[in-house]
């Protein structure tokens, strides 16, 4: 009775011994395979299709519907469900052409047709308008070199469509591949061990397999030791050749395919996605560098707040009279930017004839306010009065309306438009369109004993004396501003609400115009400005800044004097073909576009027309190391 018992007894644990081992190597080759699969799942964006490189924190923007009527309805955001994947990254893909999206930042996408709208830095909206009927040009316009889509993009779609003034960009400072020959190697290397399993087993082949294998070999011996083609040996070319003549010799054999299909198309798929994950990884930094806020910048900005509580004088102006006198020149800039509203201004003031009768009104937020006031006390400016003025103080204070709580500066977005609405790969062209901010639409009742004011964005640069542009006759209109007939209303039907507008009329650039203050009275742009709003939803910062462009367009319609397209120079932002007679011809350059010249990514061609007014001599610039 004992033996079967004890015999019984020893089977079991040897049974469970065995299934430990199965279960624990079971666990190993799942943890190994893991490993592996997990992180080439993160690197190459498999689990979220790799998001397409856009900030959500640029600005804010909303896509609306796009049919005839015109009604806006944000569509709810993806944002959630990128989050995971990475928390500077907030949403990579771009959507497909039939996809309405809503992002918390400034970028959102929408495909309708040959036409797309993105407001650019510092907000960034994106808007691709799909309609065969929107857009139609043609001519001189440049072609882009990325227009045939970046590799594994399925839907196709051009660079600019999806990276914007990127691809332009990169472009311009495409770097000479120091690893050619490196990469060709690797390709051969490649090749050779896709065709090597086929060629062994055919018979009489053994000369050719053993050339194979040793010329495979010595490639993974000098790819061993090679990162660029310097560290290649002297004989490498020959190495080259041989197995190009090897390979040849394979390709005519009679071989199996299936395997060497097999291995090409991998690495076909391999490339492809390389090529995409570098793509895409570029563009987001690149993204992120023209829509950061320089270090030397914040470093001025916070020493001169600083400095303004230490210092002990009385640090208010002694010309107070002038602000509200309208025989004097008034301009005004609004601007969180304090190097570049500064660089607006002394162009302005060295390149006009009278500049003790031009007086400065420099709206900026809360935040910025003492290092704005301490700079232009600090620095003068050939007798030119300088007001700085904090908005939110004023909001406040004296308006109270409700409707503009924050400051909110002029706008940016960029259109994008297709020769030909049919196909996506066709001739491109991108242009990026200022458009007011809602701040703006209080001018009136920020400065009520003026008459007329110049409003110059911080991105220009003045050339010549702006007192033709002063007294121009607007003939009866409230705005004069220059016009981009290149796009019209009708193109823009599906952003714009169910509000009266004549099709035909043309869209208008805000980078300068001159207004009439008693006539935006007199035709309530303001009032017209907020019954326009409220037919918007603006419940979130994206929709609430996407709603400058229906807003801006709507407003002055009919309301404005076109002024001759030679005043302003506009694409300094964005535009590598500028001709330099052109520019020096333009009595105000516009730095439109994500390039702006303070950034190290700026057009560096285009800098030196920006960087002339640079003080030099600063000493809080000389500490921060602000050099552009």
């Amino acid at each position: 009775m004992k033996g079967p018992g004890t015999a019984a007894g020893s089977a079991a644990p040897a049974g469970k011994r065995r299934w430990r081992c199965v279960a624990a190597a079971g666990a190993a080759v799942a943890l190994a395979f893991f490993s592996v699969v997990v992180p080439l799942a993160v690197l190459l964006g498999l689990h979220a299709r790799f998001p397409s490189m856009y900030l959500v924190d640029e600005s804010a923007v909303s896509v609306y519907d796009g049919s005839e009527g015109g009604s806006w309805e944000p569509i709810p955001t993806e944002e959630n469900d990128t989050l995971q994947v990475n928390n500077t990254v907030k949403e990579f893909v771009l959507p497909t052409p039939k996809e309405w999206t809503n992002t918390n930042g400034s970028q959102s996408d929408t495909v309708i047709g040959n036409i797309s709208i993105h407001p650019a830095s510092p907000i960034q909206q994106d808007t691709v308008l799909e309609n065969s009927s929107l857009l139609n040009i043609t001519g001189t316009y440049l072609r882009d070199s990325f227009e045939q889509g970046l590799p594994g993009d399925e839907n196709g779609k051009s660079c600019q469509l999806e990276f914007g003034s990127y691809c332009l960009w990169s472009v311009e400072h495409e770097e000479v591949m120091k690893d050619f020959i490196v990469k060709r190697l690797k390709d051969q290397l490649f090749v050779a061990r896709a065709y090597y399993p086929s060629i062994v087993k055919l018979d009489g082949m053994e000369n050719l397999s053993h050339e194979m294998k040793q010329n495979i070999q010595e490639h993974g011996h000098m790819l061993s030791e090679a990162i660029s083609d310097a560290d290649l040996p002297e004989l490498h070319r020959v190495n080259m050749a041989k197995m190009d003549q090897t390979i040849a010799a394979a390709k005519s054999c009679d071989a199996e395919c299936t395997n060497v299909e097999k291995k090409l198309t991998q690495l076909l798929d391999m490339t492809e996605d390389e090529a995409l994950f570098h793509a895409r990884q570029s563009a987001y930094l690149y993204r992120l560098g023209v829509q950061t806020l320089p270090k030397s910048l914040h470093c001025l900005s916070m020493r001169l707040t600083v400095d303004y509580f230490n210092a002990s004088s009385d640090m208010e102006h002694s010309d107070a009279e002038k602000f509200g006198n309208p025989a004097f020149q008034h301009h005004v800039i609004f601007s969180t930017n304090l190097l570049a509203s500064s660089m607006t201004i002394n162009s302005s003031v060295i390149n006009s004839e009278e500049s003790a009768n031009m007086v400065f009104h420099l709206m900026t937020d809360g935040q910025n306010f003492y290092a704005f006031k301490n700079w232009f006390i600090r620095n003068s400016y050939k007798g030119a009065t300088i007001r700085v003025l904090n908005f939110e103080y004023l909001q406040m204070k004296n308006l109270g309306n409700g409707i503009v709580d924050q400051l909110s500066p002029s706008e940016e977005f960029r259109i994008t438009s297709n020769s030909n609405a049919l196909t996506l790969n066709t001739l491109t062209r991108t242009e990026y369109i200022s458009m007011f901010g809602h701040s703006l639409f209080l001018l009136p009742e920020l400065f009520t004993n003026l008459k007329r004011v110049i409003v110059l964005e911080d991105d220009t640069i003045v050339q010549r004396d702006l007192s033709l542009l002063w007294n121009l006759d607007l003939k009866g209109k409230v705005i004069g501003a220059v016009q981009f007939c290149q796009v019209k209303f009708h193109q823009l039907r599906a952003y714009l609400p169910d509000f009266p507008y004549n099709s035909s009329s043309c869209i208008w650039m805000s980078g300068v115009s001159i207004i009439d203050l008693d006539e935006w009275r007199e035709h309530d742009v303001t009032g017209i400005h907020h019954r326009i709003l409220e037919k918007l939803r603006h419940d979130t910062e994206a929709s609430w800044r996407s709603a400058a462009l229906p807003a801006g367009l709507l407003a002055f319609q009919n309301l404005i004097h076109p002024i001759e397209g030679q005043w302003v120079q506009f694409g300094l932002g964005h535009d590598y073909g500028l001709a330099h007679g052109a520019i020096k011809k333009a009595a105000i350059l516009h730095y439109n576009g994500n390039m702006k010249p303070w950034l190290e990514l700026g057009i560096h061609r285009y800098k030196k027309y920006w960087k002339r007014y640079l003080p030099r001599d600063d000493v809080f610039m000389m500490d921060c190391n602000v050099n552009p």
